[in-house]
Formats: structure tokens, C-alpha cells, sequence
């Protein structure tokens, strides 16, 4: 019989709604799965006026490039919304992402003031269509990571939104030579055509939890022509499907927890993406940091790409498999402690020259990811001492 690789998981809903965990019962094991992965199409890029800027910081220099060259990245831009006062109005920011400044006019309304033409991405996360601002408002602070002053505009206009492609209907998901158990099988038993809903997780040859995978509703079954006694499951997901690249890095992680360093650099760059949130659900909860002033060495063979870097650094103080962060942000929350390790402590990074080559070469659209330079002034603030060997 083929080892498992997914356990299908019962869900209450009335559980959950009562703040406990509503995934209770094992309801089967089941060898494999098809039609589980499913990548999302890319967030529609729009175009957007900044109006009555005096803009500030990295959108002040990146605003400067643009003039010389035409358009230059940014990265995320949040917008703050003010009230009359001059204060923050509530708790959330409007984020745009993937943000690139296009150029910029005197503003009709005030010549003192600029128009800034921005392409970007609106975040998943935002709690609206669009910011408003309230009445006498002196419009809008704008804001870069971590929250560093990038200036202020009066306004906001949305020009124009790029097309996007109808997404392609996802095939059925179907969970292969499943062994089922408990109330399903009751439920199968006695013919009920109400299977309930589940949570899919995947395993490891130890049967133990990988990665959550998707979650459903639970709408046929057959015989399966995989052994007697096993049945293949159709599943309706209410979640989102995991990526295409999570077929990668899940094999990689199949004999358990790797114990061999740098097997995510065989991933994809989309699976190196991946890899990180593989190693951040399996990381150890509970143990304590190890001690200020230790020597952590960065294998720095493999860093081509940002991504890269935040595997590294996670097997670097943590070990194969391991998380410390998957951007500064999330980094900046691993240096406050719990996570491992916290400063000061000294980071030995072998191989530097590859990440110095590679680390911030500026794409033509989009994202611009991190420079090498920015990454060892980011650690001298934290009191992390970066050796380069």
C-alpha cells in the first residue's frame, strides 16, 4: 500500500465560530492528490495620479530617476489618510504594491506642487475600493516600509486599470486511494449524500503535518482503482489552491524536516517564494533564543535572488528547514526575539561576492528588490555584525 500523502481532516463549523479549533476527527488518508495546485493570476496593475505632491525620501530620488530615464521602481507605497487635524483617520493604511513612477507635471492647483504618475498594484489587503477623505481633510500622508516619510499629496485619482484575463476554470480536485475513517465512513456506510467539509493537509513519509493545503467541501466519491477498500474523493475548495511550486518544495520536504542545507536552492525562484512559508509553519514554537554575542555562518553559494537570502538566513540561525523572516519587515519582527536568535550577535556571510553581484539588480517593471548595501546597513541598525568571507 502507498505511503499517504495527504490526511483529510473533518471541520465544525460551529466549533470554530466558537473560537475552538473546528478541524477534529481524522476522516481518511489518501495516496495522493490531482488537480490540487492552482496558481492565481497576477493582480490587475493600474494607473494612478498622486495630486498636490511634496514628495519625500526613496519617492523623492526614485521621482528623480524617472525624469532621466523615463520610469523607475518603487516598491509599496501605503497611504496614510488624514482628518482635518492632521491625524491619522482609524488604524489601517491603503497600500498600493509593485509600485513604478512613471513621471510627474506641476500641479494645476498649486505650481509649488507636483502630480506624480504611478503604475501599480492595489494590495489584497486593503479595506477598500479606494481611500476617502473626510471633509477639510489636508488629503493624504504617504508612507514607505516600516513607515518611513515619503511625503504628502492632497489627492488621489484612479486613471485607468489594465485588462486582465478571465481566469481559466480550475479542474476538480480529487483525492486519490483514500482509506476512509470515523464519521465519513459511517457516512458512506449509510449512503448520506451530505459529506460534510474538510481541511486537506499534506504529510511526510512519517505522517507527520507538512503544510496545510486546501479546504472544502466534501461533494462525491468512487471506488478507487487504487486497492480494495479505498475510495477517491472530489473536493470543492472555498480556499485558495497552493501554487504550482508547492509541488517542489513539498518532495523536498517528504523524508521530514530537511536536515541537509540548501536543498531550496534546487526550487524554482516561485518555489524558493514557497519554501519560506513551508519552513515558517514548521518552525519550532516554544524554544528559547540562543544566547547574544554567537557567530552564525551564512552560506552564500546559493543567493541569487532575494528570496534566496531569506532561506539562507533561516537555515543560517536556525538550520535546515529553518525561518528567520521573509522580508525586512517580517526580519525586523525575528530580531525582537522568540524567534531564534536576537542581537547583538555577529552573522559570518560566506561567499558574498555572488549576493553583491546578484542581491538589487532593478527590473524593468515592478518590485525592486533589495540592493546588498541595503542589506548590511539594515543589520548595522539592528546591532548585527556582517562579516563578509
Amino acid at each position: 500500500m502507498e505511503l499517504p500523502r495527504y490526511v483529510l481532516l473533518s471541520y465544525d463549523a460551529e466549533a470554530e465560530f466558537s473560537g475552538e479549533d473546528g478541524y477534529e476527527e481524522t476522516w481518511a488518508t489518501c495516496a495522493d492528490a490531482e488537480g490540487l495546485f492552482g496558481d492565481p493570476p497576477p493582480p490587475a496593475r493600474g494607473t494612478y495620479e498622486l495630486l498636490g505632491c511634496v514628495p519625500e525620501g526613496e519617492l523623492s530620488t526614485a521621482l528623480a530617476r524617472a525624469r532621466a530615464e523615463g520610469s523607475a521602481p518603487l516598491g509599496s507605497l501605503a497611504l496614510e489618510t488624514l482628518d482635518k487635524k492632521g491625524e491619522r483617520v482609524g488604524v489601517w493604511l491603503w497600500h498600493l504594491e509593485d509600485v513604478r513612477v512613471l513621471g510627474d507635471r506641476p500641479c494645476a492647483r498649486d505650481l509649488s506642487l507636483r502630480d506624480i504618475t504611478v503604475e501599480a498594484s492595489e494590495s489584497e489587503d486593503n479595506g477598500s475600493d479606494y481611500p476617502q477623505c473626510p471633509p477639510l481633510s489636508p488629503g493624504y500622508r504617504l508612507l514607505g516600509a516600516e513607515e518611513a516619510p515619503w511625503g504628502t499629496c492632497k489627492d488621489l485619482a484612479h486613471v485607468r486599470y489594465e485588462q486582465r484575463p478571465d481566469p481559466m476554470e480550475q479542474p476538480p480536485l480529487r483525492l486519490l486511494g483514500c482509506l476512509p475513517r470515523g464519521a465519513l465512513q459511517r457516512a458512506l456506510n449509510a449512503g448520506e449524500e451530505d459529506l460534510g467539509h474538510a481541511k486537506v493537509l499534506r504529510l511526510d513519509t512519517h505522517g507527520r503535518t507538512v503544510q496545510s493545503a486546501v479546504e472544502g467541501e466534501l461533494t462525491a466519491w468512487i471506488p478507487s482503482a487504487r486497492g480494495r477498500g479505498l475510495i477517491d474523493l472530489t473536493v470543492e475548495p472555498w480556499s485558495e489552491r497552493p501554487p504550482t511550486a508547492a509541488s517542489e518544495v513539498w518532495d523536498l520536504w517528504w523524508e521530514g524536516r530537511p536536515s541537509e542545507p540548501n536543498l531550496w536552492a534546487r526550487c524554482s525562484p516561485k518555489g524558493r517564494d514557497f519554501w519560506l512559508s513551508t519552513a515558517l509553519e514548521n518552525r519550532m514554537h516554544g524554544e528559547p533564543d540562543k544566547p547574544p554575542g554567537m557567530t552564525y555562518h551564512l552560506d552564500g553559494r546559493h543567493i541569487i535572488d532575494e528570496r534566496g537570502f531569506f532561506c539562507a538566513l533561516g537555515e543560517a540561525v536556525n538550520g535546515p528547514g529553518g525561518y528567520f523572516g521573509w522580508g525586512l519587515d517580517a526580519l525586523n519582527d525575528c530580531l525582537r526575539g522568540r524567534w531564534g536568535a536576537e542581537p547583538p550577535f555577529t552573522l559570518l556571510w560566506h561567499d558574498a561576492d555572488v549576493a553583491r553581484a546578484c542581491l538589487g539588480v532593478t527590473p524593468h517593471t515592478g518590485y525592486r528588490p533589495l540592493t546588498f548595501e541595503e542589506l548590511l546597513a539594515f543589520f548595522a541598525e539592528k546591532r548585527v555584525d556582517v562579516r563578509l568571507a
